[in-house]
């Protein structure tokens, strides 16, 4: 699912409110994320997940094509776990196609 999939779920489900609204709220949420995980902050959504920064140091890496060694810079990667609530709900749901398929 794409971001403006996302927003049309929503405005189908909340007739109420206007597509640019809701349009306008995901963006917000998605923006604050970015900028937590920015500043260093972790990001806890309870029952969904926990977004955080991992740090990668500096390393010497190789080319896969040359064979030739390269220097890699430090870099900060977003990193996502997920919280218990959805892996207990998508082992629920694996649970469930695998006993329809016998």
């Amino acid at each position: 699912m794409i971001k403006s999939e996302l927003v049309q779920r929503i405005a189908a489900q909340n007739p109420h409110l206007y597509q640019r609204d809701v349009e306008n709220i995901v963006n917000a949420i998605l923006g604050e994320i970015t900028a937590a995980m920015a500043r260093g902050d972790r990001v806890e959504l309870r029952g969904f997940g926990a977004f955080s920064v991992k740090h990668r140091p500096a390393r010497t890496g190789r080319n896969p094509r040359t064979g030739a060694h390269v220097s890699v810079e430090q870099k900060s990667v977003p990193f996502f776990k997920t919280g218990k609530e959805m892996r207990e709900r998508l082992n629920k749901l694996d649970g469930a196609a695998e006993s329809a398929a016998e």
